[in-house]
């Protein structure tokens, strides 16, 4: 267990958050605090209400301390993002587009996928779009299959784009999902264009 006071330790573990430039591990807090695992996941959890306005005497702040890709990270509030992204770009828009959620969409719950595979799912060619997500750090290499058809995942980055902790995260499926019955068909369906899309 560390000498430091706490509240030394709470400012050193917030100088070595604003410093990162990705999600730090409650292991990589604890070694550079020299604190036992289960005192920083403490630490940074007290942090994080701090921040949220839940502690007494505190008030809600303009940024938060989450979980983010296996780690923690400071970000904005969400209330503010309009105001921040204003900010940031200008008035660009940085968002993706329709078809770029839906092409990240497939890639995130058919991981490792080939292209060829997300364009028989979406009906649509998504060469254009693949090269944007993966130009932006949302989507990754991961092999390729025997056929020589490149696989895809997403990355860190995209659990920080969407400010969750892992893939365990992502909202189940089965609700939007066609009944059963259907389901096979669809499924045929696909295989079929992909295996004729495949190079």
């Amino acid at each position: 267990m560390s000498d430091v006071a706490q509240p030394q330790l709470r400012a050193a573990a917030e100088a070595i958050l604003i410093v990162a430039d990705e999600p730090v591990t409650t292991t990589a807090i604890a070694e550079a605090l020299g604190l036992e695992e289960r005192a920083a996941e403490e630490l940074l959890e007290n942090l994080a209400a701090e921040y949220r306005g839940q502690t007494p005497g505190s008030r809600p702040h303009g940024f938060l301390l989450r979980r983010a890709a296996g780690g923690w990270r400071f970000a904005s509030v969400p209330e503010h993002a309009d105001l921040v992204e204003q900010f940031i770009i200008g008035g660009a828009t940085a968002r993706l587009s329709q078809a770029a959620l839906e092409t990240l969409a497939v890639v995130a719950y058919r991981q490792p996928v080939t292209r060829g595979r997300v364009a028989a799912i979406r009906g649509v060619n998504v060469d254009g779009v693949m090269r944007t997500l993966h130009a932006r750090g949302l989507i990754e290499e991961a092999g390729a299959e025997t056929t020589g058809a490149i696989l895809y995942r997403t990355t860190g980055e995209f659990l920080e784009y969407l400010g969750i902790d892992s893939l365990d995260d992502l909202p189940p499926l089965a609700p939007y999902l066609p009944q059963v019955e259907a389901l096979g068909e669809i499924v045929e369906q696909a295989d079929e264009m992909a295996t004729r899309r495949t190079p």
